[in-house]
């Protein structure tokens, strides 16, 4: 559309000029950032998208679900409005992510061919004249062209037409050249030979990660994250990833993370070539050593950290640190398992249970208004009187967070039945207001 025809449409519209080299520029960056926080295969998909390969990595971030959803999140933040898919090619993700009427969407494995029928040509990145002369011919949808001959379509069109009809249903590979960029600390190895034995790639892994900790240790770096990737004969790319807690730049623990995850490789026909890369690092100064006569040295258990976070997960591996905040259950959070103390400290006045619940269980109760605590009991179907207590210890709510917390309050007991088991119970409400909570009696916790 002409931009004065535009302006005449949409007063006060805004026109820049284009900047396409500005525009793979930031494309290019939007790569790199992917490469170091999801995935080890990243590349541009001009002129407007990213293509991943998440295989063999999607778990670090809690499965293929949650990293799509903290990718999106994370792009929304920064004021990029994102669609992305998840499919078996590459073609079939690029025409989903564009031309599905979902934003976000995770196809099953085998099924990527049939989601793709219902749109558009333009999904399988025809040229602008294909385009044209199959609408003549009355084309709409790739179901359209999926259902015809080949032949016929390809004397006319030329064998591109074939090639990414192909590609988007998987029938054909179709390689992806990783971004790397110039700052990458990188080693490679190629091989007058295709290898394919597990113990032989272990073997120049080691001699990979003894190269890339010398360059590391040239410029004082450790490695964060490291990317094995493996090129076969086919053109195809098998790739690993792990991660370390702190920074690291030892051979022995760096070597034995990446064999750990060798036999997941399927080599095909042969590897022709080994690349090992740090796309995180930071700085990792000398460390001097302090022995002493008389107090055990500190047990370092990074190394335990990043075998179980490379083999779970790294949501799966997390510590509870106090927060603050005086809503017992608002008090603590999970934090990453070598993050520094937050500088908080549980509450000291008032003893806390060794067991907090996520989420406060309802009681029945005996108890007499408004301070008393209660007599009786019954949670989870089993009644239980009261022998001790001790209370209450009143919290208030966080105004600042919602309106209704502005006058609600909770009475905490400390409470012991006959057979010496101790609770942590509490009243909602003041036992005179009933603006300030419900009265019920919740159950939050339990003293070991």
């Amino acid at each position: 559309m002409p931009a004065t025809k535009a302006q005449a449409l949409v007063p006060g519209l805004v026109i820049k000029e284009a900047d396409p080299a500005g525009d793979a520029d930031a494309l290019e960056r939007l790569a790199v950032w992917a490469l170091q926080r999801y995935a080890p295969i990243v590349a541009a998909d001009p002129p407007d998208g990213i293509v991943i390969d998440a295989t063999g990595a999607a778990h670090l971030k809690g499965g293929e679900s949650a990293m799509l959803a903290g990718m999106i999140d994370r792009l929304v933040g920064s004021g990029i409005v994102a669609r992305a898919a998840i499919a078996d090619s590459w073609g079939a993700a690029h025409a989903l992510a564009r031309y599905s009427n979902q934003p976000l969407m995770i196809v099953p494995p085998g099924t990527s061919a049939d989601r793709i029928m219902p749109l558009p040509m333009v999904a399988l990145r025809l040229g602008p004249e294909t385009l044209d002369g199959l609408r003549r011919l009355g084309f709409e949808t790739i179901a359209d062209l999926a259902s015809k001959p080949r032949a016929p379509l390809t004397l006319r069109f030329g064998p591109e037409l074939g090639r990414l009809l192909d590609r988007a249903m998987g029938a054909l590979d179709e390689p992806i050249d990783p971004v790397a960029p110039p700052d990458l600390i990188t080693v490679r190895q190629g091989f007058a030979e295709p290898i394919g034995a597990p113990e032989t790639l272990a073997r120049y892994t080691n001699k990979l990660v003894i190269a890339l900790c010398a360059k590391l240790e040239e410029q004082g770096l450790g490695a964060k994250r490291l990317d094995l990737l493996f090129h076969r004969v086919d053109n195809r790319i098998e790739a690993i990833r792990v991660g370390t807690a702190l920074p690291v730049r030892d051979v022995k623990r760096l070597t034995r993370l990446l064999c750990d995850k060798i036999e997941k490789i399927d080599p095909g026909f042969g590897v022709e070539i080994m690349t090992l890369s740090a796309p995180v690092v930071e700085p990792l100064g000398a460390k001097q050593s302090i022995s002493s006569l008389i107090d055990a040295p500190e047990a370092d258990i990074t190394a335990l950290i990043d075998t179980l976070s490379n083999r779970v997960g790294e949501h799966r591996l997390y510590r509870f640190a106090p927060l603050q905040s005086d809503v017992p259950e608002r008090s603590v959070g999970k934090v990453a398992p070598t993050a520094p103390q937050t500088g908080e400290g549980w509450p000291d006045h008032w003893p806390r249970p060794s067991r907090l619940f996520p989420h406060p269980e309802r009681i029945e109760t005996v108890a007499l208004l408004p301070d008393n605590p209660p007599v009786s009991f019954t949670w989870r179907g089993i009644r239980r009187r009261v022998k001790r207590a001790d209370g209450p210890e009143r919290v208030f709510g966080e105004w600042w967070k919602r309106d209704a917390e502005l006058i609600a309050v909770r009475d905490y007991f400390q409470v012991e039945d006959e057979a010496g088991e101790r609770f942590w119970v509490f009243r909602q409400g003041d036992g005179v207001d009933a603006t300030t909570g419900s009265h019920d009696w919740f159950i939050h916790g339990i003293f070991g």
